[in-house]
């Protein structure tokens, strides 16, 4: 019995050990969230970017973003971000013909560990 308890917390341990050191990619954004604040509804299409970066040790591929609204159009990168490099995604607002307050969100899905990040953009339209 002395012996089993003896291999089994081996085992713990090496598996702890390999979790550690999994290699993975992981988009960190600093801020999620951007208010655009009162914004008219003449001056058009209003834009802001996340920016990101890499903090795994693999790199990083940006999959998709879409987002809730097709008013609001984000660009991203196509080239993989290699470890503890930085990089963008840019989103777009659209307010024409949409007075009043607004949130919209974008799902970043990506390789890393964790696979879908939201970004949210919110604002007040004033109308023309």
């Amino acid at each position: 019995m002395k012996r089993l308890s003896v291999i089994f917390a081996t085992l713990l341990v090496v598996l702890a050990a390999t979790a550690a050191t999994a290699d993975y990619a992981q988009a960190t954004f600093p801020e999620q969230t951007h208010d655009f604040g009162t914004i008219k509804e003449a001056k058009g299409p209003v834009t802001t970017t996340f920016e990101f970066v890499n903090t795994g040790n693999k790199p990083l591929i940006i999959v998709e973003a879409m987002a809730s609204c097709g008013c609001t159009r984000p660009e991203y990168p196509t080239r993989p971000i290699k470890p503890g490099k930085k990089g963008k995604i840019s989103v777009t607002y659209s307010p024409i013909g949409r007075p009043g307050a607004f949130r919209k969100t974008i799902k970043v899905k990506t390789n890393g560990r964790e696979r879908v990040t939201t970004l949210t953009i919110t604002g007040t339209v004033v109308p023309k």
